[in-house]
């Protein structure tokens, strides 16, 4: 096996590093009969049977990785399970997790000082979202997987009405909804254009809202000047005349839920949006590029086609939300040397390949991602991902619940726009805080 520059680099300076014990593999081998690595215990979110398959195939060239094993944890507890194992001395000896678990995960974690990595080694091996994992005393993960968010068309129903296309931008899709929505005459809605505007029943509404955001510039959550924490930015001010970005993409979203609308297609009363377009009741599904392999199992006869997320018209530059899946080094870990070899030798060109191909996730590192794959999916997925962003957010559970406070409240009325969005905003920064 040949390393690249950046396995070179970051093993080798991290062996003169922090982790004392961690040899130079300049001249590592593939075919060493040592291994060199030890056992190497991973608790991960991604599906156990994926990455048990990806290690299988692996260890068949690369010895490191036969004494490799993979738990998989519950997004929810995986914070609470790990401080746990801390405490009884048991902490795996790496977690593999997106960026959305980071904060909650970040106290439990050791990070890898800057003196041990260039950053130009980092930033020229990842994708820009795996900024994500630099911290004000080092990089808290090495990115490994990126799953980022696109347009699932039905086309079927769109060749049916005469779309010779899917939308590529919002404001086009918008214009769609009188032509694919179809109600009863009490305004019952039988078909959905898209599921935007109410949040529960939204499938993965949390991504989608937050894309909304980042692609009308507000980051969401900025580190504080003092380096002490985050501070939240949902674009409630605008330095500018006219509404500020994040009202104006409260009012985007909400209004496809509003019944007096012509933009009217969806509604907080209907089954979850993953299923209605699984069954074929809904035209256009944002999801991530990850779940074609579900469609296209659940239901063979579903004729769907996967494009890049819609961008505003008058925008100048690319972007979406991707979850980045990190390798972490915990606190506390028994073989913390042998699990920075094991996450550094994932970025290598085989490893990334084989795990993309079991998790149907996109590789992280951009030599992979220069070439577009002839899977069309997969090749939405690989561009997708050089322009994919993201922030750092309190749990999952937090924010929608926060996400999903806001938009109740403008569709119901308690609300307008102006007033949720400043709530939501000092909801999150109240929760970055701690």
């Amino acid at each position: 096996m040949k390393m690249s520059l950046f396995q070179v680099i970051l093993i080798g300076v991290f062996g003169a590093g922090a982790l004392i014990g961690l040899f130079v593999f300049a001249t590592y081998s593939s075919t060493s009969s040592s291994g060199g690595v030890g056992t190497v215990v991973i608790w991960g979110t991604l599906p156990a049977e994926e990455i048990q398959a990806s290690l299988t195939v692996i260890a068949q060239t690369e010895q490191s990785f036969k004494s490799v094993s993979y738990e998989q944890k519950d997004p929810a507890t995986l914070p609470r399970d790990l401080s746990a194992a801390i405490a009884t001395n048991s902490a795996p000896d790496l977690v593999l997790d997106s960026q959305e678990n980071f904060y909650a995960l970040s106290k439990f974690l050791t990070p890898i000082p800057f003196e041990t990595l260039p950053p130009s080694a980092f930033t020229s091996t990842f994708v820009e979202e795996g900024g994500l994992f630099i911290g004000p005393d080092g990089y808290y993960g090495i990115p490994f997987l990126i799953d980022p968010l696109v347009l699932f068309s039905n086309r079927t129903i769109l060749s049916s009405n005469g779309i010779v296309r899917p939308p590529a931008t919002w404001e086009s899709l918008t214009g769609l909804v009188p032509t694919i929505a179809t109600m009863t005459p009490t305004r019952q809605i039988t078909r959905g254009l898209i599921a935007l505007g109410s949040y529960n029943n939204v499938h993965n509404a949390r991504g989608i809202l937050s894309a909304l955001f980042l692609q009308e510039g507000a980051p969401l959550s900025l580190s504080s000047p003092n380096s002490t924490g985050f501070i939240s930015d949902l674009g409630s001010k605008s330095d500018a005349e006219g509404t500020p970005p994040g009202q104006a993409v409260v009012n985007f979203y909400t209004q496809f839920a509003d019944a007096s609308k012509v933009s009217y297609t969806w509604n907080d009363s209907l089954n979850d949006s993953k299923q209605a377009f699984l069954s074929g009741d809904l035209a256009l599904y944002i999801g991530y590029a990850s779940e074609a392999r579900y469609f296209a199992a659940a239901n063979p006869n579903l004729n769907f086609l996967v494009t890049t997320l819609p961008q505003p018209a008058t925008a100048t530059t690319k972007s979406t939300y991707g979850l980045v899946h990190a390798f972490m080094i915990p606190r506390g870990a028994k073989n913390s040397a042998g699990a920075y070899q094991i996450a550094v030798l994932f970025t290598n060109s085989n490893e990334q390949k084989v795990t993309a191909s079991e998790t149907g996730l996109t590789p992280a590192t951009l030599n992979l991602l220069s070439s577009a794959p002839s899977n069309p999916t997969e090749a939405v997925a690989y561009a997708e991902a050089l322009y994919a962003k993201g922030w750092v957010s309190p749990s999952p559970a937090d924010t929608d619940a926060i996400f999903s406070a806001m938009i109740g409240d403008v569709i119901s009325g308690r609300s307008n726009a102006s007033t949720a969005l400043s709530s939501a905003e000092g909801s999150l920064g109240l929760l970055l805080q701690k």
